[in-house]
């Protein structure tokens, strides 16, 4: 047990990283990774089975769960973040720094990029299978398994449409983040954080999910997007339905901003000035007590 102790102790000196921004970056990998891989896992079960194996609710059981265990895994390192519009929120408010926006960025897409590879190795023959006598991956269309890894409008849904929905979903979720993680306004207990953000995200799969799978996520879209064009569907994801892939890059930042402003407007600068206020009524109470005492440090009150 010691020479084991005393290795594991050196790999540890040696593959430790020094710089906090690359730990932070790291961390979030791993947490958007877990996301992704829970989440589009859940997807590929239920399309891959033709529904045998799992619902819409399932899938949406599945994010919302996924997103609290990613937060678990990296939230004391990183935050928790798991998604560039949340990171972009916060550098808005102040509370984190803007040089850790495009290496939160970065590494959240990696996450996901690395959790596509994962489920499409997971389910390789499944989707050859499905893919029936063509034996394509097809994007669009019958047996189309490119949905699995990103989100792609139904046929109902407008190019304006989607954008609205992908604004409206952040949006929502940034508010719910915001109240969460808000000290001023009823803080959420200490360790129940990622739970009730996991929560908000099944909440906002299940009302908003229809349209075009709810990704409120530019990393989450994106990283499995890039994966399943190098992975056998070619360019089609990033041309497909007018180029939607845009939409889920651009939209939740938009929604971020307008998550932001309704939240600060109608509850953050409301809740954080009434403590500002307490807070300086309280000094002014200790000043004028202090004024009461004499030099000698006798109270004038006795």
């Amino acid at each position: 047990m010691g020479t084991q102790k005393a290795m594991l102790e050196k790999i540890m000196q040696t593959m430790h990283v020094r710089n906090k921004l690359l730990r932070q970056g790291l961390a979030e990998c791993l947490g958007t990774l877990i996301l992704v891989m829970f989440g589009c896992g859940a997807v590929a079960q239920v399309t891959l089975s033709e529904g045998s194996h799992g619902l819409f609710l399932t899938v949406n059981l599945a994010f919302g769960f996924a997103a609290t265990l990613g937060i678990l895994v990296c939230g004391q390192v990183s935050g928790g973040h798991l998604n560039p519009a949340v990171t972009f929120a916060l550098c808005l408010l102040g509370r984190e720094k803007w040089r850790k926006f495009p290496v939160y960025f970065f590494f959240q897409t990696l996450g996901s990029f690395l959790a596509a590879a994962i489920i499409f190795a997971e389910y390789h023959d499944a989707m050859y299978d499905y893919a029936g006598e063509s034996n394509e991956l097809v994007v669009i269309g019958n047996h189309s398994t490119a949905g699995i890894f990103a989100t792609y409008p139904s046929k109902h849904l407008t190019l304006l449409n989607g954008f609205f929905d992908q604004v409206i979903g952040t949006s929502s979720l940034i508010v719910c983040i915001l109240a969460i993680v808000d000290p001023y306004n009823n803080p959420i207990p200490q360790g129940l954080e990622a739970f009730t953000v996991g929560f908000s995200v099944l909440v906002i799969g299940l009302s908003m999910g229809f349209n075009s799978g709810y990704a409120v996520n530019p990393a989450r879209d994106f990283g499995p997007r890039l994966f399943t064009s190098m992975a056998g569907w070619g360019l089609e994801v990033f041309t497909a339905r007018d180029c939607w892939f845009l939409v889920p890059i651009f939209a939740p930042f938009l929604g971020s901003i307008i998550g932001v402003i309704v939240y600060q407007l109608m509850v953050g600068w409301h809740a954080e000035a009434e403590a500002w206020i307490k807070k300086n009524k309280s000094m002014e109470e200790n000043v004028k007590l202090n004024d009461v005492t004499s030099k000698d440090g006798s109270s004038l009150l006795t």
